[in-house]
């Protein structure tokens, strides 16, 4: 069986705000022979793109570098500005075991990269999650703690030299957390108020580390196009904090402070077991085995 890896690079720029350059990356994604690009996903508000892509080992390794290559080139984080945190033109590289592939031998493709691209391109970088060399690095959000603007004062902290490349950013491209994980959701749920503090209170509140649901990473957002606040949340564990779980938490909260959950959205791809776990616990069903009654897997041979 061929090995897999996925991907998903975040860069510090949307379609809707720079164009030009969001359509060079997207070029650049899709111009290694034995990568995939199966997701796009843009967002001005956020300035920030999302992509998914899936390959051979090698050629997902290549197209990281060459997109982040294209990215240090293009954006100049001097005067991004943008409603998620952020500290890279390229702010994070995450591979995912997808098949016949290791947790290991992805951490194994992140500390490459790293090194081919302070080599290179003069980046440095940070590895974080399970490519962490010290615990306090797993977070993705402790590594990124200060965003770009406060970066280089951070780098003389002695607990925060880069994994790779020297104590200071590169000018205009900042730096990268690079590393491996397993399945991430990108999770947001827009309210129909325009009070930011709403969203930052219930963010606050479900949180893993302020004492809310465990893997689960929570900010507010404001999506000034639409004057709605936004919980903006990645989930790093969909089985051990469900997609509902925060869904309904997120209501019972809203509700607290008059508003209303007017719709939510996934960002990039999301695993179909997810989905139908949400199913499952929306339509009470019983005696439910989603790998066995769901006719897709069937289709493909996962039965």
């Amino acid at each position: 069986m061929a090995k897999l890896v996925e991907c998903v690079p975040n860069f510090s720029v949307s379609k809707e705000q720079d164009p030009v350059v969001f359509q060079q990356i997207v070029d650049v994604a899709n111009s290694v022979p034995g990568c995939t690009v199966l997701d796009v996903q843009t967002d001005g508000d956020h300035n920030r793109c999302v992509f998914t892509m899936v390959g051979s080992p090698e050629a997902i390794e290549e197209v990281a570098f060459q997109m982040t290559k294209k990215a240090t080139e293009l954006i100049d984080m001097t005067k991004h500005k943008g409603q998620h945190p952020r500290m890279g033109a390229t702010d994070v590289i995450p591979f995912i075991p997808t098949m016949d592939m290791t947790v290991e031998e992805c951490v194994e493709i992140s500390k490459r990269l790293a090194k081919r691209i302070w080599d290179e391109l003069q980046v440095p970088s940070f590895l974080y999650e399970d490519s962490a060399s010290a615990p306090h690095r797993t977070n993705l959000a402790k590594c990124r703690s200060g965003q770009f603007e406060g970066m280089p004062e951070k780098l003389l902290q002695p607990e925060w030299a880069p994994d790779f490349g020297e104590r200071k950013i590169h000018p205009t491209a900042g730096i990268v957390a690079i590393g491996a994980r397993m399945p991430l959701i990108a999770y947001n749920i827009n309210l129909d108020t325009s009070d930011i503090e709403v969203a930052n209170k219930i963010a606050k509140a479900i949180r893993e580390r302020n004492g809310g649901f465990k893997y689960c990473k929570a900010i507010g957002v404001m999506l000034e196009d639409r004057n709605i606040a936004q919980v903006s949340m990645n989930l790093v564990n969909y089985e051990g904090t469900p997609i509902y779980y925060v869904f309904e938490m997120v209501r019972a909260l809203a509700d607290r402070y008059g508003a209303r959950i007017i719709g939510s959205e996934l960002v990039g791809l999301t695993p179909a077991k997810a989905l139908i776990d949400c199913a499952e616990y929306y339509l009470k069903l019983e005696n439910f085995d989603g790998r066995k009654q769901a006719m897709e897997y069937h289709l493909i041979g996962l039965e």
